[in-house]
C-alpha cells in the first residue's frame, strides 16, 4: 500500500480534504445546509484520517465563519460576483491563506487540484493574487472580524465596546471541548447551569426544552428523576438516545409543547427553562450562525422566550425552583425577559448567584465567552 502524504503539500489527500472543504462550502452557502451537521456526514462517507478530517473541519468551519473577510480578499480581484461552486473554490482557498498560514503555493496548488475543471484557471489566478496582496490593511473592524455590522453594532451598545470586541474576536477561535466524568461532551458554560439548578436525589426535574440532552442527563446523573421534554419527536429521540448511552434509567424523554405543557400542575420540583435562543454566544461551535440570525429574530425569540416561562411556572410546586437559561448575551433575551417575568410573577423571589463565574445580570448572571474560555450564557432562577 502506497505511504499516505502529508495533507499540507497538495498531494492526493491534501486534495480530497480540500475537495471536501469546498462542497461543505458550496452547500452550507447555496443550500443553507448547517455546519455542525453537514460537516460531520461528509467526512463519515470519506476515508480520510483523522489528520485529514481536521483539516476539512478546520477549512469547512473557517471559511464558513470568515465569510465577509475571505470574500473582501477575493472580490478585489474580480469583476463579478462568481457562481457558488467557484466562489466556495476561492473562500476555501482565501481563507488558507490569510488564516492557516499554509504556504503559498501549497495552498494555491490544493485547491486548484480540488476545484472543478471548469474553475482551475481563474481560482489560481485569484488565489495568486490575494496571496501576492497578504498581509492587508482590512477596510473596518467588521471585514477583519467577519460579523455583520448590525451585529457589530448591538453587541458594543449593549456590553461596551471594549467587551463586545473581546468577544467577537474569541468566538473567532476553536472552542475549548470539555468533557464530563461520565463521557458526555458538554461546555463548561452548560454544566455550571445545571449547577444553578441545583438537582438532588429523588427531587422530580422538567427539563422542557431538552434536546440534546446535555443538561437533562446530567441531572440524572445527580440522582434525580428527570423528564426531558422536546416539542419535536425527533429531538426528544436525541435525549432517549443519550439517556441510553448513559445507562440513566432515571431520565425520560417525552414529546411536549413547552407552551402548552401536558403535565399536572406542582408536579416538579424544580423546572429548568433552556430556552431556544438566538445563540450568539456559541458562534464558535456554529460559524454559519452568525449569516443566519437577523436583529428582527431577536425580537421574536424574546416573545417565544418569556411565553415558555410563563408556561412553566405553574408546573413548579410552592415553593420550588424555576430556572431560565440561553446561551446569548443580548439584553432582549436575557435580563429583559427576566424583568417581564418578574413583573408578572410577583410570587417568585430571585435566587442570587452564589458563584463568582457569573458576571452580575439583573438578577442573574453573565457568562461572556472570554471570561474563562466557555460559551456564551445567562441563567436566572426564582423559587415560587
Amino acid at each position: 500500500m502506497a505511504r499516505r502524504e502529508r495533507s499540507g503539500n497538495g498531494t492526493a489527500a491534501g486534495t480530497e480534504a480540500r475537495r471536501l472543504a469546498i462542497e461543505a462550502v458550496r452547500r452550507i452557502d447555496q443550500d443553507g445546509a448547517y455546519a455542525n451537521l453537514l460537516v460531520p456526514s461528509l467526512l463519515a462517507a470519506s476515508d480520510l484520517d483523522q489528520r485529514d478530517r481536521n483539516l476539512v473541519t478546520e477549512m469547512a468551519y473557517g471559511a464558513t465563519r470568515m465569510r465577509r473577510a475571505v470574500d473582501w480578499l477575493v472580490d478585489r480581484f474580480i469583476i463579478s460576483p462568481p457562481p457558488p461552486a467557484l466562489r466556495a473554490s476561492l473562500r476555501v482557498g482565501a481563507y488558507q491563506l490569510a488564516f492557516m498560514r499554509v504556504p503559498a503555493h501549497a495552498a494555491v496548488s490544493a485547491t486548484v487540484s480540488a476545484s472543478a475543471k471548469r474553475n482551475r484557471a481563474p481560482v489560481n489566478a485569484i488565489l495568486r493574487k490575494v496571496a501576492d496582496s497578504l498581509p492587508v490593511e482590512w477596510p473596518s473592524e467588521a471585514t477583519r472580524l467577519s460579523y455583520p455590522d448590525w451585529l457589530i453594532a448591538r453587541l458594543s451598545n449593549e456590553l461596551g465596546e471594549p467587551d463586545a470586541r473581546t468577544m467577537l474576536e474569541t468566538m473567532n477561535l476553536a472552542p475549548t471541548v470539555t468533557e464530563r466524568p461520565d463521557g458526555y461532551i458538554q461546555d463548561a458554560a452548560s454544566q455550571w447551569v445545571v449547577e444553578v439548578v441545583g438537582a438532588g436525589p429523588g427531587e422530580r426535574i422538567l427539563d422542557l426544552c431538552a434536546a440534546p440532552g446535555g443538561k437533562a442527563s446530567a441531572m440524572a446523573g445527580q440522582g434525580a428523576s428527570v423528564v426531558g421534554a422536546d416539542a419535536r419527536s425527533a429531538r426528544a429521540g436525541l435525549v432517549a438516545a443519550n439517556a441510553r448511552r448513559l445507562h440513566l434509567d432515571d431520565l425520560r424523554a417525552v414529546t411536549a409543547d413547552g407552551l402548552h405543557p401536558p403535565f399536572a400542575p406542582h408536579s416538579f420540583d424544580r423546572v429548568l427553562v433552556d430556552a431556544p435562543c438566538s445563540g450568539l454566544g456559541v458562534l464558535r461551535r456554529r460559524p454559519d450562525a452568525r449569516w443566519r440570525v437577523t436583529s428582527s429574530s431577536i425580537e421574536s425569540l424574546a416573545e417565544l422566550q418569556h411565553d415558555l416561562l410563563a408556561s412553566a411556572a405553574p408546573m413548579v410546586k410552592p415553593g420550588g425552583v424555576l430556572v431560565y437559561s440561553v446561551c446569548t448575551v443580548t439584553e432582549a433575551e436575557t435580563s429583559a425577559v427576566a424583568e417581564g417575568f418578574e413583573s408578572t410573577h410577583p410570587e417568585a423571589t430571585p435566587r442570587p448567584l452564589a458563584d463568582e463565574r457569573w458576571r452580575p445580570l439583573g438578577t442573574g448572571g453573565l457568562l461572556l465567552p472570554q471570561d474563562h474560555d466557555t460559551d456564551g450564557m445567562a441563567v436566572f432562577a426564582w423559587t415560587l
